[in-house]
């Protein structure tokens, strides 16, 4: 068995497998680097064949989406820890071993995020996972270094180590072990918020999600599914609404969920008063799928829930209302509160 897998999942990427591998073996010498290929079209398969040819190819019987994606692959692939890694991610020296020894020290540690950067403005926090990640109790996301719209320049305010409630799909490290006793990526979700799903459901199990600053990759972003596009926004809406029914505790959840419908309304109606039509229709289709497949995601729902889930009441409140919009005024308002 590998101690490392570096696997990256592609669909007609070749671009930007032509950009990005090479940085990825230069600074992987520890790991075992896997394409695993979701049914592509383009020449990516053969060009890694021809190019890089230490590489190894996992190809999927058809394109699944990330979750199902990485479901697949993994079968086939041998390693005590999984590194799952977008395509478009730019890797730095050293981003291997820090995450290595902090899995050998911590046996409860399951899931790691290096710090993630953007590579089109690298002074700055990438939006996808930033310096790892949070949720509050109606299930919006935010992370370390990017709330909402506002994304924080990297002044060193988070070289440190801290536990997550979720890491980014986009660079994610998780114990084989952990992964496949989880069950893997919830294949129903397709793509977006999957990991913050399966990140929950580890924390459910005791397991503890941390984030690595001596680490660093850059991403670019949205260079799959851009941030704009509607079908990004109705998986964001129906996948959020699932995931809180699989992982809320029971005596929470049907109060968080009306209250996040509700506000999931506001949101179609924002849409609405900027012309962004299409995102609101793909919010009520996101509602929609939500209610015909609720009733099996119940039966999904584990024996326990921590209760602790959340670590601010109302992300929305305190960005739009408060305006607090760096995390580290959310920080501080939370230590007032608990003083």
């Amino acid at each position: 068995m590998d101690k490392i897998a570096v696997v990256i999942l592609n669909w007609n990427g070749v671009k930007l497998l032509e950009q990005f591998l090479p940085s990825v073996i230069q600074f992987s010498a520890e790991a075992t680097i896997y394409v695993a290929d979701n049914a592509s079209t383009d020449d990516s398969v053969n060009f890694v064949k021809e190019n890089f040819p230490t590489i190894k190819i996992v190809e999927n019987s058809g394109n699944h989406g990330f979750a199902k994606g990485y479901n697949d692959a993994l079968q086939h692939i041998d390693a005590e820890i999984y590194a799952l890694v977008n395509s478009d991610i730019e890797v730095t020296e050293n981003w291997l071993q820090p995450i290595i020894e902090t899995f050998a020290l911590e046996n409860q540690t399951a899931i790691i995020q290096p710090k993630i950067l953007d590579f089109k403005n690298k002074e700055y926090f990438e939006y996808a996972g930033a310096a790892g990640g949070f949720i509050d109790k109606y299930g919006y996301p935010y992370c370390r270094g990017r709330i909402f719209e506002t994304i924080e320049k990297d002044n060193g305010q988070y070289d440190d180590h801290c536990e997550l409630s979720w890491a980014s799909g986009a660079c994610f490290f998780i114990r084989k072990q952990v992964y496949h006793e989880l069950g893997g990526f919830d294949e129903t979700f397709f793509a977006h918020q999957e990991e913050i799903d399966l990140c929950w459901r580890a924390l459910n199990e005791g397991y503890i999600i941390k984030y690595n600053s001596q680490s660093t990759v850059y991403h670019v972003g949205g260079a799959t599914l851009q941030h704009g596009n509607p079908k990004k926004t109705y998986l964001n809406f129906r996948n959020s609404l699932l995931m809180l029914v699989k992982n809320l505790p029971k005596k929470r959840m049907f109060f968080v969920i009306f209250t996040r419908m509700i506000l999931d309304g506001i949101a179609a109606m924002r849409f609405v008063t900027q012309g962004k039509f299409r995102h609101t229709f793909a919010i009520l289709k996101a509602h929609f799928s939500f209610y015909c497949i609720s009733l099996k995601y119940i039966r999904k729902r584990k024996d326990f829930q921590i209760q602790q889930y959340y670590t601010v009441k109302s992300i929305v409140y305190l960005y739009y209302i408060k305006k607090l919009t760096v995390f580290k005024e959310i920080f501080n308002r939370i230590q007032n509160i608990k003083n």
